[in-house]
């Protein structure tokens, strides 16, 4: 009769789990205490992260403001904020924050006084204006500023008390006071007692406060509204204090006189608009995809980083996991110990990071709202479901790391631990089969996510693909240790270290390949978007053209004359020629017409840009050669016009002379002269004059016309003084274009206006835009810079504490000191350059699949928009190409050159 064991029932099988569990984690605590470098290093790229994420999720979580904070924020002590938008009734949503009204609006046609707001309140009510985005500029030793912010707020006023936070001093009492935040004293340089002078030069102000409005922590002053500038219609605001609460009849009674009311007490439903509600602040799904997505590429990163530590643990354990298998453990308690250790450290590494990101993030609160959010946050709280997620991703991170460890602790053979013998590593094919697969499946998905246009579908793709790279990698290790035969000893060694040791040189190969890719693929994505900005934000002007020009209105602004203007530019701008701008308009109203050039018919788009159109149409439309251009208005291009007799041309336009001259020509025989050669045709040119009245038809002449060809954005009508007396124009001189050989910036900008001062006019020239992506394409190399060096060096350091006895060995047949560092040099240059290989053409194919896709997107859409450029970013891949040599070199320089010697007792 033979004996057959008892089945456990369900509640002994988790007793039973539970202990195995148990036991464990108790290993594996015992495990990191005595590993202590390997623990350090594998808890330092887990809190790391953690620390990152729990500081910004702190972060947030305190700048997003609850509905009381931003109600407080906006009415202080008062009751209720008015803002009057309009003569006829209105519906409003429950803040305030949103309304409507109906068809028969009429808006308002002067400012709105307290006293009108008062009248409309019930009797013993107080109000309190405030006018925020107030125009304001001053000189700062000799430069003009016009960035800094101002509201205008009598602070003095009982209804103000808890508006501002007064840091210094006092708030403005009357109109030659001012009070200044933190940032515009930094600013513009200024103290308690200074004097701030107005840009105009009318006026001066006295600084007698640091104080600050809570929602805005950039540049900004507070005026005193007896000296604030008057304004037409300003953006004002009244904080009223009623003699009671406010009520539904209130409600309803202000919102009949066109009066939005945002009040502590939610508007009544009857005249709330639910649709106007603010949002709850729930992220989209678009949104939540990109990123759980992102958060997975760096979730594989830190595994990708960590995985080394815990397969050279696992390979110096062996006789230890060999003794719990002779003990009657199986391959799942193996497993376990293994995971236990990613588990243990994980979760320390979890509670360590959130516990220092909680603290940095509560420390560093005020810099964080100046300088990165610039509002003050609300309370001091944690979001607690952001704090768990990122603890459990961080046991996450541990435990995935440890997954390929235990799953080769599982299969190692017994006696050959037991022994202490190293078990040949078994490499099958069906990783690179995997590796491949995903690698193909993520291309076509970055593609349809492409052409969808999702965020979240193209970086679905990445990772697939990134994955795919991971698993084929040892692979590729394997493929170059055959390639082995054939180095020196040194590199020959790394090489055969690498294949044999391929679960802690393969994830550190792939961490590197996966922030080089990523880095590559967005500095490819980035230059050729600066590219693509460059190509539709083209230059307005030629390189050495300056346009002084009134900066009011020209028609009761005389320009400068050209003594005022010619000594300050040629001294400050090295000027040369100086000609007159003059402009064209119509009489009386200069501004009440518009003059331009009308396209001939048949060279016209039939169809308008951004008019719906059927399929069948934006395909012809896409085909017709006449619809190229999507900056058209129904009657052409949009012209800026000039009267001119040939003086000014060449420094509006940049022609060649030869252009110049037959230009000129055309302009002295009463013509005129446009930037754009589709205007022209038969040396005819069409004028029009729209006076936009439907009762008056627009006036039109033909005249003599001659196109040129500027590659400049922004297209020119210039009318001969005759052509313009034709179209029945006046003619005003705006002010001067001067040719310059020191274009005004930085220094010379400040000089300049300072000198002009007094004249009233304003400088026009050619500005680059602001779109410099070189710290971005920085910042990325210097991340991936960082994640190369860093893999490299604890591959190489891990690879060098198991090689202690191939070390011995070297140095027992009588290799030299320099062979260690010669060892450690090659080690990490396999790492880091294998790695940044990979990386760098898995970024840029990828990039170049994206950008392809998108372009293929953008070429079948109406209206027509220019696709990207392929521009290769190589101040990354300099950076990139350099990092290898700096990790090699710091294996060097770090490494000691003494070989151990070690004694072995059989």
């Amino acid at each position: 009769m033979s004996w057959r064991a008892p089945r456990l029932t369900n509640g002994a099988r988790l007793a039973e789990l539970l202990g195995s569990w148990r036991a464990a984690l108790r290993i594996a605590r015992r495990e990191a205490k005595r590993a202590r470098g390997r623990t350090t290093l594998v808890l330092a790229m887990i809190i790391l992260p953690v620390l990152a994420l729990s500081f910004i999720a702190v972060s947030v979580d305190m700048a997003r403001l609850t509905p009381a904070e931003r109600m407080d924020r906006r009415l202080g002590s008062a009751d209720a904020e008015l803002q009057v938008v309009g003569r006829t009734p209105v519906e409003q949503n429950a803040d305030g924050s949103g309304w409507t009204s109906g068809s028969d609006d009429r808006p308002l046609t002067a400012p709105v006084t307290a006293d009108h707001v008062a009248a409309l309140l019930p009797e013993g009510s107080r109000v309190l204006p405030i006018r925020r985005w107030v125009p304001f500029s001053a000189w700062q030793d000799g430069r003009f500023r016009d960035d800094v912010a101002a509201t205008a707020i009598d602070l003095t006023d009982p209804l103000g008390h808890g508006f501002a936070r007064v840091h210094r001093g006092r708030v403005p009492a009357n109109a030659d006071e001012i009070a200044v935040n933190l940032a515009a004293r930094r600013s513009l340089g200024v103290d308690l007692g200074d004097r701030v002078a107005a840009g105009d030069g009318t006026r001066t102000w006295t600084v007698v406060g640091v104080a600050e409005l809570p929602e805005q922590l950039t540049p900004m002053v507070v005026l005193h509204p007896a000296g604030a500038p008057a304004q037409t219609h300003p953006d004002e605001v009244f904080l009223v204090d009623l003699p009671g609460p406010i009520t539904d009849d209130i409600f309803r009674h202000l919102n009949r006189n066109g009066i939005v009311v945002a009040a502590r007490t939610p508007a009544p439903t009857g005249v709330r608009l639910q649709h106007l509600d603010p949002p709850d602040g729930g992220m989209t799904l678009e949104e939540v995809s990109t990123g759980v997505l992102v958060g997975g590429l760096g979730l594989l990163e830190v595994v990708l980083l960590v995985g080394p530590a815990f397969a050279v643990g696992v390979r110096r354990r062996r006789r230890e996991l060999a003794l719990v298998a002779v003990a009657g453990g199986d391959a799942a308690h193996l497993r376990r110990v293994v995971l236990a250790d990613g588990v243990v450290l994980g979760g320390v590494g979890a509670v360590t990071g959130i516990a220092l990101g909680v603290a940095a993030a509560f420390a560093g609160r005020p810099l964080v709202e100046q300088f990165i959010f610039q509002q003050r946050f609300g309370g001091y709280r944690v979001w607690p479901a952001a704090l768990v997620v990122i603890a459990l991703v961080a046991v996450l991170a541990g435990v995935l790391a440890a997954l390929a460890p235990a799953w080769t602790a599982a299969r190692q053979d017994v006696v050959a631990g037991l022994a202490g013998r190293r078990t040949p590593p078994v490499h099958r094919r069906r990783w690179l089969t995997i590796g491949i697969a995903l690698a193909a499946g993520g291309t076509v998905v970055a593609a349809i996510g492409a052409v969808v246009t999702s965020q979240a579908v193209i970086l679905a793709g990445l990772v697939l693909g990134e994955l795919g790279l991971v698993f084929a990698t040892p692979t590729l290790v394997g493929l170059l240790a055959r390639l082995g035969r054939f180095l020196p000893l040194a590199p020959r060694i790394a090489v055969r270290d690498a294949s044999r040791n391929r679960a802690s040189a393969a994830p550190a190969i792939s961490a590197v390949m996966a922030a080089v890719a990523g880095s590559v693929a967005l500095g490819l994505f980035l230059a050729s978007e600066e590219a693509r900005g460059d190509q539709q934000n083209r230059a307005l002007l030629p390189q050495h053209t300056v346009l002084a020009t009134t900066s009011g209105d020209p028609i009761s602004d005389r320009p400068p004359t050209l003594d005022e203007i010619s000594g300050p530019a040629r001294e400050l701008l090295g000027a040369g020629t100086i000609a007159p701008l003059v402009s064209a308009g119509c009489s009386p109203d200069f501004y009440a017409c518009t003059v331009t050039a009308t396209i001939p018919p048949e060279r016209a788009c039939p169809w308008q840009p951004y008019e719906p159109l059927s399929a069948a149409d934006q395909l012809e439309a896409l085909a017709d050669p006449r619809c190229q251009h999507v900056d058209d208005t129904p009657h052409g291009p949009y012209l800026r016009v000039a009267v001119d007799d040939g003086t000014a041309l060449r420094l509006l336009t940049g022609v060649s002379p030869a252009d110049a001259a037959a230009a000129t020509a055309t302009l002295r025989s009463g013509g005129a002269v446009v930037t754009d050669a589709r205007l022209v045709r038969d040396d005819r040119l069409d004028l029009r004059v729209d006076h936009g009245s439907e009762t008056r038809p627009a006036d039109t002449a033909t005249v003599p016309g001659h196109a040129v060809h500027t590659g400049l954005g922004e297209h020119w009508l210039l009318l001969s003084p005759a052509a313009a007396d034709r179209l029945g124009l006046t003619t005003r001189q705006i002010g001067w274009a001067l040719d310059v050989t020191r274009p005004p910036d930085g220094q010379r900008q400040d000089e300049l206006d300072a000198a002009l001062r007094s004249l009233g006019i304003a400088l026009e020239r050619n500005q680059d835009y602001d779109d410099d992506t070189r710290p971005l394409l920085l910042l990325l190399a210097a991340v991936s810079a960082v994640v190369t060096v860093g893999a490299a060096g604890i591959a190489t350091g891990l690879a060098a504490a198991e090689g202690r006895a191939d070390l011995s060995t070297l140095a027992a047949v009588g290799a030299g000191p320099g062979v260690r560092r010669l060892l450690s040099l090659c080690q990490a240059g396999l790492i880091a350059v294998l790695g940044s290989t990979l990386g760098i053409v898995a970024g840029l194919a990828s990039a170049l699949i994206v950008l392809t896709f998108t372009n293929q997107r953008y070429a079948d859409r109406w209206p027509i928009e220019p696709p990207y450029p392929l521009v290769m970013p190589w101040l990354t891949l300099g950076v990139l190409v350099a990092v290898p040599l700096v990790a090699m070199l710091g294996a060097a320089l770090f490494t000691r050159s003494r070989l151990p010697v070690e004694r072995r007792l059989d």
